[in-house]
């Protein structure tokens, strides 16, 4: 077969640094269509993002030749630059060290992104932590508690 194709579905999350409050509702959608030009510098087109003012939930296609991590560090790396930048009061912005990366079927992206969009009303009753767990629950991904947190 000459020709290489793939259709690899991520659903990813993260938070602000220690769950900070720092997305101010000004710069959100700036702040996400900052972050799909990144995915589509990369190759790796972002079908749907939302969040809450300390927490991003993420649906991308990730190409073949980008692995998840590259990925990652790219988009919080110049995200969190573009941040800075932004406003004076964001100067120590920073997003958490780690992340959850989970793959979906494309039978479950209408779900996925209903779900991205309801964030804000679904975090009324939730926190990010506890929604976080159930994710890692959802995707039977074990975690030690000690280290999810930052």
């Amino acid at each position: 077969m000459p020709q290489s194709l793939s259709n690899i579905l991520l659903h990813l999350v993260f938070s602000v640094k220690n769950r900070e409050p720092l997305i101010l509702p000004e710069l959100e959608s700036e702040l996400y269509a900052y972050i799909a030009a990144i995915h589509k510098n990369m190759a790796c087109p972002l079908l749907k993002i939302g969040g809450t003012e300390n927490h991003l939930h993420i649906l991308c296609r990730l190409e073949r030749i980008v692995t998840v991590s590259k990925l990652l560090e790219e988009v919080k790396k110049s995200s969190s630059k573009w941040i800075k930048g932004k406003d004076k009061r964001l100067a120590g912005f920073a997003w958490q060290t780690g992340y959850g990366a989970f793959s979906i079927g494309m039978s479950n992206v209408e779900a996925l992104e209903k779900y991205i969009a309801r964030q804000k009303e679904h975090h009324r009753q939730r926190n990010f932590e506890d929604e976080y767990r159930t994710l890692l629950k959802q995707y039977r991904v074990e975690w030690d508690e000690k280290y999810v947190w930052d």
